[in-house]
């Protein structure tokens, strides 16, 4: 898989605020669901792959290990949701308010 995002992977992403982060990750979170309520999956796959995308960076970036078991949490149930059995059963709703949060504490 290709770097959709090299601007960001070239060093500005470490350089945003987790709640930044967070919030672009839930930007591509919601065009994947949005797709996916369209019955545009190769669209919504291709966003959800972006979303991962920038999870992974984030991980890779923090130092502590207490916010590295939640994005970790995080990557699994998106994981299930959009190519699994969703047995975590998530829906909808659960992840546009989860990155909701982190939209309105990085715009503060």
């Amino acid at each position: 898989m290709s770097i959709q995002h090299k601007e960001l992977a070239g060093g500005r992403w470490a350089e945003m605020s987790l709640a930044e982060q967070m919030a672009n990750i839930g930007s591509e979170v919601s065009r994947a669901l949005n797709w996916q309520k369209k019955g545009k999956e190769d669209l919504s796959q291709k966003a959800f792959n972006r979303a991962l995308e920038l999870l992974d960076m984030t991980i890779a970036d923090i130092k502590k290990y207490s916010r590295l078991k939640e994005l970790f949490r995080v990557r699994e149930a998106m994981v299930d949701f959009f190519c699994g059995t969703n047995q975590f059963c998530s829906s909808e709703l659960l992840w546009r308010k989860y990155f909701d949060h982190f939209a309105y504490l990085a715009r503060k």
